[in-house]
């Protein structure tokens, strides 16, 4: 693992992904993640902007994606709770379901070989095509190195 590259990565997307006004993304999430290890492998927030999420809510959600309830259950991160609206081949969307913003907020979480990546917006259609470029930008990177 490139673990310098994925750090010097994530800063420089993070920078430009993630932040307030003006950025596609209001916070992101990358998590170690390998599906294929040992189950006593846990999962590690490698990093994170613009939101804290701790151990039991990560590890809540990783058992979500695990367990393949996409379908059938809800996700929390944060203080807000998702539903799936759309599930493709290494990535599914989600719309929250308690949020107070009249455009909504949703998710949009992305597997490579080794993390997953949680994206999370405000906003409706246009905010959400502006948060999958973005989150698709750094997958592209992490799948160059097959990471």
């Amino acid at each position: 693992m490139d673990w310098g590259f994925v750090h010097k990565a994530w800063d420089k997307w993070a920078s430009l992904s993630v932040g307030s006004s003006g950025h596609p993304l209001k916070a992101a999430i990358l998590i170690n993640y390998d599906p294929t290890g040992p189950s006593r492998l846990l999962s590690t927030i490698v990093e994170q902007e613009g939101i804290k999420v701790n151990a039991i809510e990560l590890s809540q959600f990783i058992d979500f994606i695990k367990c393949d309830k996409l379908h059938t259950e809800s996700f929390i991160i944060g203080p807000n709770q998702y539903i799936v609206t759309s599930i493709h081949e290494n990535w599914f969307c989600a719309r929250c379901m308690n949020t107070s913003k009249p455009a909504g907020e949703g998710a949009i979480v992305m597997q490579t070989a080794t993390f997953i990546l949680v994206a999370l917006y405000d906003g409706s259609i246009g905010s959400a095509s502006r948060a999958m470029f973005a989150v698709d930008q750094f997958a592209w990177q992490l799948n160059r190195r097959n990471l």
